[in-house]
């Protein structure tokens, strides 16, 4: 049996038919054309994909791992996991059922251990393979610190590393002092009346901290602020990056479950598919343009990446690359640290008894707000344990960002795992968990004090899990900047307010937020009342 197939010239050739014609024939789908091949075709993707589902449950070599069977069968439970806003809390709950390994999809696994940190992303020694990036992650940010190489990022690492010394932080006290009088004075103005009287106002916490975390990276990536504490509002370019978090998680999602459809979406969406990230850049070569046109030695990052872009007279890293890294600097060095202050005011209204105790601690331990500086405050240990518990219980960064175990594989946790497996550590499971932490869902701070006042049943905590700057020769560059910020501000809003739900619907603020690779976050209305130096509030 043959089939004639005209071609264009209109001559006849005859060829086989496909296999599957015989079947056609004997399903009765050969009169049925198109509807009957569509009917066929769907039918052995289905087919395909069940084959595949068995594959991955009884033969894959992950398929040992505990975890649910539906998770380890298909991607599908992961994605939709993962577009939910809701992946660490689901897999947090995943962890508490199967244990500190996990498998959350085929090729996945998920970890809660404390050993897991320094297992997956610690320091390697020389010649020994490191579990890098996972690439389809990283496919935006192979040209700055986050996404490089093991090679590209230590030339990264090493020409940003002058702008985050203790020198620098030192150097950049007073810029950084500058816009969080500026964030004080404002917060002050708003709850000063015509008459000049004190009086409470409600205001979006929120907002004013991302106005004033992105006012301060933005000087110090860019040579000037955005503009947000001065205008009382976001910058534009601050704006898209809470658009830039959907559509990459959206993005993602498609790469790992079907990516051929990253075409199709190209073609749908045109030039609105990664938007964000290309006027992020624009904006940020702009801005370090003009940077440059002033010469200048101030002790920001640009003068460190520039310094090392001259350095012996060769180009240790590109112009491009300096663009890139300073882009990351203002995402990775504003929204984190503007996550991590909300969440302490959050804890704060809600229990008013550790507000109680942090505003006594630092109203007893200054005599005028002017002693309070980026060093002084590190004499506050109520301060940072309230600061840790914070990013305990809502870790600024709660997404894992996911590693590839090494070619060979790898041994971790005590498990095999075979090379190319995805490796995940999700902060939120991580500081969640009952085996790391006793009571993990309760806010309290005591469990990370040292003298005498920590509960005893608080010393089964096992605080080596607590990394929210991550570890190893990738972990967050800018910690110390951002410790010192995140104490400073503290500080000071506690030296000045006292702060109070404006409504009862502040205290499903935190399960409102959605947990991507980054919170986003709703308002936080919160009612700040002036501290009136004489002993009283009103």
């Amino acid at each position: 049996m043959s089939c004639p197939i005209p071609t264009l010239d209109g001559i006849e050739y005859r060829v086989k038919p496909p296999p599957i014609a015989p079947m056609i024939g004997l399903l009765g789908l050969q009169e049925k054309g198109f509807i009957g091949w569509t009917v066929w075709l769907l039918g052995l993707a289905v087919a395909g994909a069940a084959l595949n589902c068995l594959y991955n449950l009884f033969l894959h070599p992950l398929h040992d791992f505990p975890g649910p069977k539906v998770w380890g069968a298909s991607h599908l439970p992961y994605t939709i996991s993962w577009l939910s806003g809701h992946a660490g809390s689901d897999i947090a709950r995943l962890h508490d059922r199967y244990g500190d390994v996990v498998r959350v999809a085929p090729h996945r696994l998920s970890f809660t251990h404390p050993e897991a940190w320094n297992e997956i992303r610690g320091h390697r020694k020389a010649g020994e393979g490191e579990n890098g990036k996972d690439p389809h992650f990283y496919m935006f940010s192979q040209k700055n610190l986050l996404g490089a190489n093991r090679e590209n990022h230590s030339r990264f690492r090493r020409a940003l590393a002058s702008g985050f010394s203790a020198k620098s932080i030192q150097g950049q006290q007073p810029l950084i002092r500058q816009y969080v009088d500026l964030l004080i004075n404002r917060l002050r103005a708003l709850t000063t009346a015509e008459t000049q009287e004190r009086t409470s106002r409600v205001v979006d916490i929120v907002a004013w901290f991302n106005f004033a975390t992105f006012d301060v990276i933005g000087d110090l990536a860019f040579g000037e602020p955005f503009g947000c504490l001065a205008e009382s509002t976001y910058h534009p370019w601050v704006s898209i990056i809470f658009d830039a978090v959907s559509q990459f998680h959206t993005i993602m999602a498609i790469r790992w479950h079907a990516p051929g459809a990253l075409h199709l979406m190209r073609t749908l969406m045109g030039s609105r598919l990664g938007r964000p990230q290309v006027m992020q850049t624009a904006y940020a070569t702009q801005q370090i343009d003009k940077r440059l046109a002033v010469e200048s030695d101030r002790p920001d990052f640009i003068g460190s990446m520039i310094k090392a872009e001259t350095e012996a007279g060769e180009k240790s890293i590109t112009r491009e690359e300096v663009v890139q890294n300073a882009r990351l600097l203002v995402i990775a060095g504003s929204e984190t640290t503007a996550t991590a202050l909300s969440a302490a005011a959050y804890f704060l209204i809600v229990h008013q008894d550790v507000q109680k105790k942090l505003a006594d601690e630092v109203r007893s331990s200054f005599q005028t707000e002017s002693e309070i500086d980026l060093f002084s405050v590190q004499k506050l240990k109520y301060l940072l344990a309230v600061l840790n518990e914070s990013m305990r219980v809502m870790p600024p960064v709660p997404g894992s960002f996911p590693r590839v175990c090494q070619p060979g594989g790898d041994t971790i946790c005590g498990w095999r795992v075979p090379g190319g497996t995805g490796l995940d550590i999700w902060p939120l499971a991580v500081f969640r968990s009952a085996r790391n932490f006793v009571d993990p869902d309760s806010f309290i701070p005591e469990r990370w004090l040292d003298d005498g006042a920590r509960d005893e049943r608080f010393r089964q905590d096992k605080r080596s899990a607590f990394q929210p700057f991550s570890v190893g020769p990738r972990n967050c560059i800018g910690k110390n900047l951002a410790h010192v910020e995140m104490r400073l501000i503290l500080a000071r809003l506690a030296w000045n307010f006292d702060l109070e739900p404006a409504d009862d619907g502040v205290k499903n603020w935190l399960k409102k937020c959605g947990n991507f690779h980054l919170w986003l976050k709703g308002p936080l209305d919160v009612r700040l009342t002036p501290v009136d130096r004489t002993g009283t509030t009103r």
